[in-house]
């Protein structure tokens, strides 16, 4: 039996609220009965402690004590039906209004759940009355599209969720709409009570200073799809995967369509069950791709933007940023992803490929939300850029490859500090690369037996070479891809020409006796 004909019904739900959620409830309606009519306020929680719970509840609550309508707006149509799907496990009976909705009936309903784009248009056609709406909620509240509508609502009281109360738009910032933030429980505490899975993070020392930032803000899709596109990253990442994550289900996030296909093609090629979703799919392709990636243990799924809002899938076990972010608010979100509990599963996995845990800092550090909402450009600004950051990484070789060289003490060679002692003396910058090759034939020598074994080990410092040659262009100031290129062919051939004519001598200085016949 329905209280009203089209409000609340009476219904069983098997969504308990837990007691930091009713304690988050009680909080919210406090504020709405002192608080101005008109008043704007934000509430914060990590993704996966329940903000859509929470808000289903509230709206439950507020249909049965006031006379007033309810309006609960989303940024994409996925979530508008999951919320819709949500009100109505709580007994609430509300109406989507999409492009399609027919809304000769709209008087018979209390609550409308509706996509921000499709509402704008149908207020601007005057096609939907909210002259009674009292309650305005609004899921993932840092996305900008939002604000376009709050001239509607003069006379309602606002509530904004979202995950991360910081606005993408320097320009347009948070707490420019809203009055107030209410930070709830923080993601360690959640973890704690067993409500979230805790991060296991592997990163990775990136070089992304061919990396370009655009007019949003963030990286380009360009700049980013040549630089993960490349033999060496997909290479990067097959090995990441394989070394912390094979045989576990993972979803991986990339910045732009080719390079998910890349990716695709990289992984299917090694024999791994892997599929590739972006937003080009149509509907049924993406429930089949979506119900693959469920039903299969080992499945990897690499995707495109799509998957890090409105997305629950608690199986998944590992996370792959195969991308850097300048968003705070994206980097809890993709991670986010892999937070959910299920069962026995206590952590997840995620694998860093784009410097972003180095950025932001660990995902669940206990962050100042009050602070970044009060002063979002103070934290913003504080954000090291990728040079400042890469000038803290020191190059290590891979484990297999240091075992190659384990009779040497110190493989590293400081390229930094070389240069800047070099040049405080007056020496030509030239002295650098001499000297690093000196090193490395140095290391090659002590653990070989003639001068072949050290040009084989020659060959398997390609990757060390890369990234001194990228430390020296750096600091001499020319890094175009010609000039870089050209040293690093130079610097091999030098290197082995430094083998040949120089072994038995090193090699005897060495070891104290020339090398065998």
């Amino acid at each position: 039996m329905s209280e009203t004909a089209t409000g609340v019904q009476q219904v069983k739900t098997d969504k308990e609220l837990y007691s930091y959620q009713q304690g988050a409830i009680n909080q919210i309606f406090e504020k709405f009965e002192t608080a101005d009519e008109d008043y704007h306020l934000l509430y914060q929680l990590p993704t996966g402690g329940g903000k859509t719970v929470i808000f289903s509840e509230m709206v439950r609550q507020y249909l049965k004590t006031h006379k007033k309508k309810v309006l609960v707006m989303t940024h994409r149509v996925e979530l508008c039906r999951q919320t819709s799907q949500m009100l109505t496990g709580f007994g609430v009976v509300n109406k989507v209004v999409d492009s399609k909705a027919d809304l000769d009936d709209q008087a018979d309903y209390s609550c409308y759940v509706a996509m921000v784009e499709t509402l704008n248009n149908r207020l601007n056609d005057e096609k939907l009355d909210i002259s009674d709406i009292g309650l305005v909620i609004i899921d993932e509240a840092h996305y900008n599209s939002f604000t376009k509508l709050f001239k509607f609502f003069e006379k309602s009281f606002i509530l904004g969720v979202t995950a991360t109360p910081l606005s993408s738009n320097k320009e347009l910032p948070m707490k420019g709409n809203y009055d107030e933030l209410i930070v709830g429980e923080t993601i360690e505490a959640l973890i704690e009570n067993d409500f979230l899975a805790r991060a296991e993070v592997f990163q990775y020392d990136m070089a992304l200073t061919s990396l370009e930032i655009g007019s949003n803000g963030d990286y380009t899709v360009k700049s980013s799809e040549d630089l993960y596109s490349s033999p060496v990253m997909l290479e990067k990442l097959l090995n990441a995967y394989e070394k912390h994550s094979k045989g576990k289900k993972t979803l991986i996030f990339n910045n732009g369509i080719n390079t998910s296909i890349n990716v695709y093609h990289t992984l299917n090629a090694a024999g791994l069950p892997v599929m590739h979703l972006d937003n080009t799919a149509t509907k049924k392709q993406r429930v089949q791709i979506l119900k693959w990636f469920k039903e299969t243990p080992d499945a990897i799924l690499t995707s495109v933007s799509i998957l890090t809002t409105g997305f629950d899938e608690p199986t998944i076990d590992t996370i792959i940023l195969n991308r850097a972010t300048k968003s705070l608010t994206l980097y809890y979100q993709m991670i986010g992803r892999g937070s959910r509990i299920l069962n026995n599963k206590s952590k997840f996995t995620v694998i860093d490929l784009g410097n972003n845990n180095y950025r932001f800092g660990p995902w669940g550090a206990d962050l100042d939300w009050q602070t970044i909402f009060k002063s979002p450009n103070f934290f913003m600004d504080r954000i090291k850029d990728d040079e400042t950051l890469e000038e803290q990484f020191k190059h290590e070789m891979p484990p297999e490859l240091r075992a190659e060289f384990s009779k040497s003490e110190e493989v590293f060679f400081d390229i930094k500090t070389v240069y800047r002692t070099a040049t405080s003396k007056g020496e030509s910058s030239k002295v650098v690369l001499e000297r690093s090759i000196i090193h490395h034939a140095k290391i090659c020598i002590e653990n070989s037996e003639d001068v072949y074994d050290a040009l084989g080990l020659a060959k398997m410092l390609k990757d060390d070479i890369d990234n001194r040659i990228q430390t020296y262009a750096k600091c001499i100031s020319r890094s175009t891809f010609n000039f870089v290129h050209w040293l690093k062919d130079d610097y091999k051939k030098k290197l082995n020409a430094y083998l040949r004519q120089n072994f038995d001598e090193v090699f005897e200085e060495i070891h104290g006796h020339p090398p065998e016949e």
